[in-house]
């Protein structure tokens, strides 16, 4: 199946900040809050699966994310990184430490999903990209 917006994570955001402009600061927060926990809820499944990046070319990179924020990939050219990721409004943003930092965020609208299922995306480099989630992890990823 192939999906080209936000799916279930845009309708959890609007619902979760939908109300009163004039709420009080600590109810904002607190939507905030269950906003955030609820993408991650969306994302859940990735941290013991694998998502997959597919190139025009054909190439494939491999992301592996951990709930205590971290990642870990393998780029198209088989080049390792890592780094750290976090929910920003609707957008899941990477932020490389390694091997070496850079100093801006990839932000990608979040996904969410079974196995299997198929998204299209844009690369930092502007390509479209068919991302899945794929079934497991390498050993070495726990």
């Amino acid at each position: 199946m192939v999906r080209s917006s936000v799916p279930l994570a845009a309708a959890v955001i609007a619902l979760a900040t939908a109300g009163s402009v004039f709420a009080a600061d600590s109810s904002v927060n607190l939507r905030i809050a269950q906003t955030v926990a609820a993408v991650e809820r969306v994302l859940e499944p990735a941290f013991s699966n694998t998502i997959v990046s597919t190139y025009p070319d054909g190439r494939q990179a491999r992301l592996w994310l951990e709930p205590d924020g971290g990642y870990r990939a393998v780029g198209r050219r088989g080049d390792p990184t890592g780094g750290t990721w976090r929910i920003k409004g609707e957008k899941l943003c990477l932020r490389q430490s390694h091997p070496f930092s850079v100093p801006f965020s990839y932000c990608t609208p979040v996904m969410g999903g079974e196995i299997g299922d198929v998204w299209i995306r844009r690369a930092v480099t502007g390509e479209l990209l068919r991302v899945r989630l794929e079934r497991g992890r390498p050993d070495s990823l726990g």
